[in-house]
């Protein structure tokens, strides 16, 4: 009886016969599988081993791998949402009207940011001029400022205007070049031959001629009722640009004049029409934008007038008046001609040079008219 072999069970030798049909690799994926009596699922894929080996074939996966943790969430059918302004692709440069681009807090705030710095830089060029000069006093600041040849050069600074949006709208674009930037606000010949662009010259050309007529025809009303309704007398004092221009030389004029339409018109269109304006439309309408870039426009111009009469509030209002309504209406005029020209600037740099050198010609040759 002893010698005898006890029977062994049919689930005995069951396991017995899958035991030795151990495998070391899963067959479909190819994972090392651990040596485990009677392993029954991959630990990778999930596969049913057992059923593998007993049926030869792959049993459906009606389940999930036991040895994979279930997460709670779901996952995720739509992609994470994106965070940041919509990126402008080459081809939408020139069709961005629908697109809302930047807010109106930084269509305002990043042109008074350009004006603080521009303001910043001019004052630190003349304290280090006064500061090597060992001469700290009134007299020098105010030889510095009404000098010809300050002017010219501190008019460079403004190039800042054009810095600092370039800068700034980096980040709405998926290629942030220099050309796509200026094209997005409207500094560029692009879609337009020869033929086309000698008409937006003449057109700027045009409007500059209205904008003397507007300044000066205004200018000429509002002097009158004041005169008429408060008493006022507008004497014939210098101004600063009477002191300028009043020992300047026809070179000085030139200069002058080269530079307005180089360097001023370009850089305070790209700031107030290429970035103000085209941010202020899209979030407060057409109207509103152009209304409020020249409310803004008119009132940075006015500001030397506004610190200049703090302490005689009188005089402080009626040469407010008297100077930011022609600044508001010229702002107007080129506002309404860059929305006009289909938010292209070339005509509206043209209006804004060619009338700052009008201006300059004509307070030189007959200062009386301003």
């Amino acid at each position: 009886m002893n010698n005898r072999e006890i029977p062994e069970s049919g689930e005995s030798k069951k396991e017995m016969v899958n035991d030795t049909k151990r495998w070391s690799f899963c067959p479909v994926c190819g994972n090392i599988l651990s040596d485990v009596k009677n392993l029954k699922f991959c630990i990778k894929c999930g596969i049913n081993l057992q059923f593998l080996k007993e049926n030869k074939y792959v049993q459906a996966k009606r389940v999930q791998n036991p040895y994979i943790t279930p997460t709670l969430s779901p996952p995720l059918s739509k992609p994470p949402i994106k965070y940041g302004p919509k990126k402008i692709s080459d081809e939408e440069i020139f069709n961005t009207k629908e697109l809302k681009l930047w807010g109106t807090w930084p269509s305002i705030g990043i042109p008074l940011l350009a004006f603080v710095i521009m303001t910043i830089v001019t004052a630190a060029i003349m304290f280090i001029i006064m500061f090597f000069s060992f001469n700290f006093n009134l007299n020098l600041l105010n030889n510095l400022i009404s000098n010809p040849y300050f002017v010219i050069f501190s008019l460079f600074i403004e190039l800042i205007f054009i810095l600092v949006p370039v800068l700034y709208i980096g980040q709405y674009f998926q290629n942030p070049t220099l050309k796509n930037r200026l094209e997005l606000l409207g500094f560029t010949r692009k879609g337009f031959n020869r033929v086309g662009l000698i008409q937006e010259i003449l057109i700027g050309l045009g409007f500059a001629i209205v904008g003397i007529v507007l300044v000066l025809g205004s200018s000429f009303l509002i002097e009158r009722f004041l005169e008429s309704v408060f008493n006022v007398t507008f004497s014939n004092a210098s101004t600063e640009t009477d002191i300028i221009f009043s020992s300047a030389d026809i070179l000085i004029i030139v200069l002058f004049s080269i530079l307005m339409i180089l360097v001023i018109g370009p850089s305070e269109e790209i700031l107030f029409r290429g970035f103000m304006q085209k941010g202020l439309t899209r979030n407060l309408g057409n109207w509103g934008g152009i209304l409020l870039t020249a409310f803004i426009f008119a009132i940075i111009h006015v500001l030397e007038i506004i610190i200049s009469y703090l302490d005689s509030p009188i005089l402080l209002l009626f040469s407010f008046i008297y100077s930011f309504i022609p600044y508001f209406l010229i702002s107007l005029l080129l506002g309404l001609t860059y929305y006009w020209r289909n938010e292209n600037l070339i005509a509206v740099i043209i209006t804004h040079g060619v009338y700052n050198s009008l201006t300059i010609i004509l307070a030189y040759f007959f200062p009386f008219l301003f």
